[in-house]
């Protein structure tokens, strides 16, 4: 019992110092005079360095079908290939591989999206309130589970949504009246949100295509995120693209290599190994790190309002962050229940 207590403890605190992690890169994004699209494209593109690096110091590739052939059979069967179209099977391996590949870049794209406008969002209404926003990217990922996987809702996840609405209306009304850039820095974290769900439903499409290793999916996300900012961060950022002092190009490097790369190999390690409900518990340490570093470091004004609001907003994060039951084990259930009724009878 001991030893599985510590076995759970790392990973928690793991999940922690990711998240965290996540919400002091917002105090970066806030003092470096690069603009939102150009930080993006500079991100991706540092990580996309780092994660080449790692994908072939690990030596890391796609499965191929020549991979099945070639290797030795333990098996004494003379005929080991009881395909007799082995070139078949080659061919559906590298069109997986294709597809997995263009769905890596498309996640990639829209996390660029995600990324550039959660910037815009925090030098609109800093960097608390856009977090708690980007945060809201759990019922789009819903309702793109709906729509693409056929997922099913329960009761708590819509009464969760109706509670994330109500948070978000307590934090927007204060900030309506006091920040002339308000409207825009709340369409650009809400819609920020909505491109991260989309950039992990296409992570989702690419490992069923074909499983891609961690180090060449980062790739390729980050390549696919730096290219798709190419147009915006020039027609947007003029101006503001390249660092203008040493100090901001550390920064720069700081954010693409701890924060892209570390941060999300503590999540990516630690989400596996805990609970959904404590996973979706402890990821609201980020916005909750981002709203005190908010507060405390930079003196935004929140006000008694919007701290319930965020509440609200959090605690609605965390019921639609809940993973509803096995529909077939729920019918099983039911299902004893009632023939039990029967027996107890006689």
């Amino acid at each position: 019992m001991i030893q599985q207590k510590d076995n759970s403890q790392l990973p928690a605190i793991g999940l922690i110092l990711g998240c965290v992690i996540f919400g002091l890169g917002s105090l970066i994004v806030a003092h470096v005079e690069v603009g939102g699209y150009a930080m993006a494209f500079w991100r991706l593109a540092i990580s996309g360095i780092v994660f080449t690096i790692l994908a072939a110091v690990f030596r890391q590739k796609m499965p191929n079908g020549n991979d099945y052939y070639n290797n030795p059979n333990p098996n004494p069967n003379p005929n080991p290939n009881p395909n007799p179209n082995p070139n078949h099977d080659i061919a559906n391996s590298r069109v997986n591989n294709n597809k997995a590949l263009i769905f890596a870049l498309l996640s990639g794209a829209f996390l660029g999206l995600d990324l550039a406008l959660w910037h815009e969002s925090i030098y609109a209404v800093g960097p608390g309130i856009s977090t708690l926003l980007n945060s809201l990217q759990i019922f789009f990922l819903a309702a793109l589970g709906f729509l693409i996987f056929q997922e099913r809702q329960t009761i708590v996840q819509l009464i969760s949504l109706v509670i994330a609405l109500m948070g978000v209306v307590f934090i927007a009304s204060p900030e309506f009246a006091n920040n002339n850039h308000a409207a825009y820095g709340f369409v650009t974290g809400i819609v920020s949100a909505s491109m991260l769900a989309a950039s992990m439903t296409f992570i989702r499409l690419t490992h069923q295509a074909s499983p891609t290793p961690i180090f060449l999916l980062m790739q390729r996300i980050s390549i696919g995120g730096s290219l798709a900012m190419l147009i915006p961060m020039f027609l947007f950022d003029k101006g503001q693209i390249l660092p203008t002092s040493l100090s901001d190009l550390g920064w720069i490097i700081v954010y693409g290599t701890v924060m892209q790369c570390l941060a999300w190999g503590l999540i990516a390690y630690s989400i596996p190994k805990l609970s959904l409900a404590l996973t979706g518990l402890l990821l609201l340490s980020e916005p909750v790190a981002a709203l005190f570093i908010d507060y405390f470091w930079l003196d935004k004004s929140i006000n008694s309002l919007q701290w319930t609001g965020a509440g609200l907003t959090m605690f609605a994060i965390y019921l639609g962050s809940l993973k509803p039951k096995p529909l077939t084990q729920t019918a099983k259930l039911r299902r004893y229940r009632f023939f039990s009724r029967f027996y107890r009878r006689k």
